[in-house]
Formats: C-alpha cells, structure tokens, sequence
C-alpha cells in the first residue's frame, strides 16, 4: 500500500550525504493517508494519453537481456532507477525525486538519531575512509581516528566497497557488536570490536569554524556570539534555547547565525527558531495548488528578540535554512552576508513505495513573510561575499569575518577577492540541480 507522509521544509538535498547512514534532512509537518489505488489510478490532468503505455519499460528491459551485445553491463536495478530518474528529471523541480531502498534504509530520520557506532565514512580510491567520528561515540571511544582505513567489517574485506554498502554493514541496532579491522595513518591495524549504541545527531553548534571566533586581523572576537544550525531536527530547539540563553545572558553585543550548507529541517522546528527571535509578525505562508494560503505567524517572549543578529547564507542554504533567514530578514532582525541561498522552498510529501524506496512530490510553496516566493529564487544577501578556491585553501572565512565586521562597525575585511583568483561555482544553481554535499556526520 502507498502510504504517503507530509514533508516539509524539504532538506532532501543532502539525500546522498553518507553518514554510516545518509544525513537526510527533511521537515514534516503531519502525516496524511493515501490509498495506492488513488495513488496509481488518479488520470493524469494533462500531457498523458491512453497510447503512453509504461508497459514498454518492460518490453525494453527484455529486448536488452536478449540481444546487447554486452549483456554484463546490465543491471536492472541500475536500469530500473535510471527510468524512475529521467522520468522524474523531466519536470525539473529537486523536491520531486525517487530515494533508492538502501538509502531509506540508512537514512536518519527527523529525530536526528540513530543506531550505530558513530563515524563518518567516505569511499576513496576502493577503500573505506573514515572522515571522522562523532564526540563520544562508540567509534571515538574505541580509538577510531580521521584517516583510518576500514579494511574489513566482520571479517569481510571492504575493498571496492561502495560507502552505501560500508553504512549497511557496520549499523545495525543498538547493544550489536561489530568488529572493525583498522589500518591507522601509520600503517599500525587494529582490530576492534564495537558495541553499536543510539548515535544523536548533533544540530547546533556553538563552535566557530577554527574553534575560536577571529576577525579578519586575527583578532579572537569575545563580545559576538556564535551558532551554526546544521540541519533542523527534533534535537534543535532545546540545544538552540540553551546556545541562545547562554549568549544572551553573557551579555554578547551580536550573535552570527551561520546556516552555511543547512539543507533544511523540520518546518516546525524552523517555526520556532526563528519565533526565538520576533514577538510579532509573519514567518512563512504557505500555498497550496488551489491557492489556498496559510500563514505561520511568530509570539511574544522569545529568547533573543534584541540581540542583533547577522545570518551567513552560501549556495548550499536551503528550504528550512532559507525560511529564517527570510523570516528574520524581513521582519527587520537580521542583516544577511555570504552568497544567494539555493532557492527550494516547496511542501513535500514523501510516498512509500513497492520496493522499499520513496517518491517525494511537490505539493505547495513557500513565500516569505514579504510575499515573495522562494523556490527557483532563493535569498539574496544584503552583503554580497563569495569564498574563493584561495580563500577556501588558506582558511579565509571572508564571510564569517564580513559578518564580524557588521555586527561591530568595522570595515576590515575585503569583500572583492583578487583578480588572480578563481571564485567558486556561482552562487546560485539551476533548481533542477542538487548540490552533493560533502560527508558530515555518521555511523
């Protein structure tokens, strides 16, 4: 039966990060039922005749099985996914598109929990790379370091592993053991066996890229504060309310809230974040096919209604992450420094199908509280500051220090990068384009 969950504040981009689980970030706002007869049977409203008979998939897959004249480079799950992708790519909208059984399988919910040993695992050179564990995680706790190589997992060698395979064999439920064979940077292996535990997912960080807040001079920054929100989850109100009392009541002049690479969240969790920061005023509306609107509207007694607030957006900013910052932005809260966001702002419902895997379709769209929408847009900063491939090489964060800058007065940091250098990819991608961001958290 196709059973359909609402979704919102989609955050799906980051369906293919691997986490020894993927790191989806996703938002629902309330489940709601759909029978698969409906589902399946529903007329096409327009486009579709009776002669588009899907039944030639099948035909083609046979044709091909007979007759290629290199039948081993046919894979029909490979076939199978390539036609659910290209039929799906024809409507060039990201919130609509198919997720693989596995990657449900090893997804992390909105919880921002799951089972497993904690560590970030990428496939490098036919080798299984650990990128990094989590704090405190059974992997840290076992001596598991950035770099190791996993070289078998459960006395199966990973060679030629892809990162999917390497997630599904080392989670499993917690109180599991695994054992791990490690080749550390030093050439030394280790085997180790791991008790598999409940791995959370950390949302909001108070540490500034570098572990300590500096301006452009090199200057540590004490009186700012700082909070990077790394995807919404169940877990980000409560660490939000205490990064926020914690900054407010130690008398900080400023706070930079970075949603660099946020991919989005829980819509209500989104909600309220941004209802920390106004006692009035609209957050999002949100339209439905039929035109039908709702508004979200913010309440008095948030956590930090004074403080002000610069938000650092980049290209990777999306859905939940570009709802705030437009909620604060055009409420008169905050001033936005970096680049423009990706532009997804749709309602999402995420339909369980037939072979364990999930279609997400658009179903609404989001507008700002100034009514402007922000899917295929996205959100333009009031400061333009783009990073380039030297400033990423050398550590410059231009926009973290333009940001300190705002927030003080100053005008230390440069915003144009030299002529000598080559900025990276342009700010905003087509919205049929979904950026693949780098490994974060896992295990």
């Amino acid at each position: 039966m196709l059973r359909a969950a609402r979704w919102t504040v989609l955050g799906l981009l980051a369906v293919s990060v691997l986490v020894l689980t993927f790191a989806v970030g996703y938002a629902i706002r309330g489940d709601t039922s759909s029978s698969s007869s409906a589902a399946t049977t529903a007329a096409p409203s327009g486009g579709a005749t009776a002669s588009s008979d899907f039944s030639n998939l099948n035909q083609i897959m046979t044709l091909l099985q007979q007759k290629y004249v290199d039948p081993g480079k046919l894979d029909r799950q490979t076939l199978y996914e390539a036609a659910i992708n290209g039929m799906l790519q024809t409507l060039s909208d990201s919130g609509v598109f198919y997720v693989d059984p596995n990657t449900v399988r090893t997804s992390v919910g909105p919880s921002g929990t799951f089972d497993g040993i904690g560590a970030t695992v990428s496939s490098q050179n036919n080798q299984i790379v650990v990128v990094a564990p989590i704090d405190n995680s059974p992997a840290a706790r076992a001596g598991i370091r950035p770099g190791d190589i996993i070289e078998a997992v459960d006395g199966e060698s990973t060679k030629g592993w892809t990162q999917e395979k390497a997630v599904l064999k080392i989670r499993g439920p917690r109180g599991t053991k695994v054992t791990l064979k490690v080749r550390h940077a030093d050439g030394t292996e280790v085997t180790l066996e791991i008790q598999r535990d409940q791995i959370k997912v950390p949302s909001v960080s108070t540490v500034p890229p570098g572990g300590v807040l500096k301006d452009g001079a090199g200057h540590t920054i004490t009186d700012l504060g700082y909070i990077h929100i790394r995807e919404f989850t169940e877990s980000t109100d409560p660490e939000m309310q205490k990064a926020l009392h914690d900054i407010v009541s130690s008398g900080k002049k400023g706070l930079i809230l970075d949603l660099r690479n946020n991919p989005g969240g829980l819509l209500q969790t989104t909600v309220n974040v941004a209802d920390e920061f106004l006692n009035s005023g609209t957050i999002l509306t949100e339209r439905e096919r039929d035109g039908t609107e709702t508004k979200f509207t913010a309440h008095p007694g948030g956590a930090a209604t004074s403080i002000p607030v610069v938000i650092i957006l980049n290209r990777f900013s999306a859905s939940g992450s570009e709802v705030l910052a437009a909620a604060l932005h055009d409420n008169g809260r905050a001033t936005i420094v970096g680049e423009k966001s990706f532009g997804k702002g749709t309602v999402n419902i995420s339909n369980n199908l037939k072979d364990g895997g999930q279609l997400y379709v658009s179903i609404a769209k989001w507008l700002t509280p100034n009514g402007t929408q922000i899917d295929g847009v996205g959100i333009k900063p009031d400061i333009p500051v783009k990073l380039s491939n030297a400033d990423i090489a050398a550590g410059r964060d231009l926009q973290l220090f333009k940001a300190i800058d705002v927030l003080r007065g100053t005008h230390s940091t440069p915003i144009e990068t030299p002529a000598a250098d080559t900025p990276t990819a342009a700010a905003t991608p087509a919205t049929s384009a979904t950026p693949a961001p780098a490994p974060t958290v896992g295990g």
